[in-house]
């Protein structure tokens, strides 16, 4: 039986979870506000919050400066491609993990989310050199690798978990029926995990849009996505407030307008077995 809920727990629950949200949504409002002020303005104190001169001017002079097309193309072709890479991996390993496990599946999942917990500027200078010396640094292909090897044990881990959660006597009627491994996969398993694989998609493609460590110590300008290019805006001369924000604004608007429409996917991704 659900539990009843007083009126007074509902609005105090709204008030604290609306509070939550402004708090954590006020920088990136700061941002976007930030990048309509002249550097002057954006530097003042106190600051003004909306009453001050409105310009486009930061807008004009980033995309006069830098080629933000450019950025973006890399960027969408290294997240989406490395994400992708991703999947095609990791979708036989969680398989494998989930339907054929062995006695040492755990210490290998464990030991996969173990890497996530080693600092990656510890491996930088070995990546670098192998970069390098096999002509991967600043290429989009470079990227797309290191990026599928970060994201690979939470792609896996997710996958896992959504694996878990389908009838493995429904791939047995498939092999029953004479289904190969590859067809079990790709035409059984697939399209019932289809949910899953898809908030998999969409967090790792946000994941991925975002590193700024890697991407911007193994690119220098062909490969360079947006994370190169709001840094460029950070110089020995200074911080450029303004200019900033608005080489901000444009980096993130895709991937908000992106997590905006896929929320409910991403939510349930991210919440997926927590509830049974």
């Amino acid at each position: 039986m659900a539990r009843t809920v007083s009126s007074q727990r509902k609005i105090v629950n709204t008030v604290v979870a609306w509070t939550i949200g402004v708090l954590i949504f006020f920088p990136i409002l700061w941002t976007v506000l930030t990048s309509f002020k002249t550097e002057a303005e954006a530097i003042a104190s106190p600051p003004s919050l909306v009453f001050f001169d409105w310009t486009f001017e930061n807008y004009r002079e980033v995309q006069v400066r830098s080629d933000y097309v450019k950025h973006f193309m890399n960027s969408v072709v290294i997240s989406f491609g490395s994400t992708l890479l991703g999947l095609l991996i990791a979708i036989p390993a969680a398989w494998a993990m989930a339907f054929a496990p062995t006695p040492k599946t755990k210490d290998v999942l464990m030991w996969m989310l173990s890497t996530k917990m080693m600092p990656a500027v510890g491996v930088l200078v070995p990546m670098y050199l192998l970069f390098r010396n096999t002509g991967l640094l600043d290429t989009r292909i470079g990227l797309v690798v290191i990026l599928t090897l970060i994201n690979l044990p939470i792609i896996i881990w997710m996958l896992y978990t959504y694996f878990k959660e389908i009838p493995g006597e429904i791939l047995e009627a498939a092999r029953m029926d004479g289904a190969s491994l590859a067809k079990e996969i790709v035409y059984v398993l697939t399209p019932m995990a289809v949910p899953g694989i898809a908030s998999t998609l969409l967090l790792n493609i946000i994941l991925a849009w975002n590193e700024a460590f890697w991407t911007l110590n193994l690119t220098a300008s062909k490969a360079a996505p947006l994370t190169a290019f709001i840094a460029s805006y950070s110089s020995p001369e200074g911080l450029f407030y303004a200019k900033l924000s608005a080489a901000s604004t444009m980096a993130i608007a895709p991937i908000l307008i992106l997590g905006w429409f896929s929320q409910k996917q991403l939510v349930r991704g991210l919440t997926f077995g927590a509830v049974k």
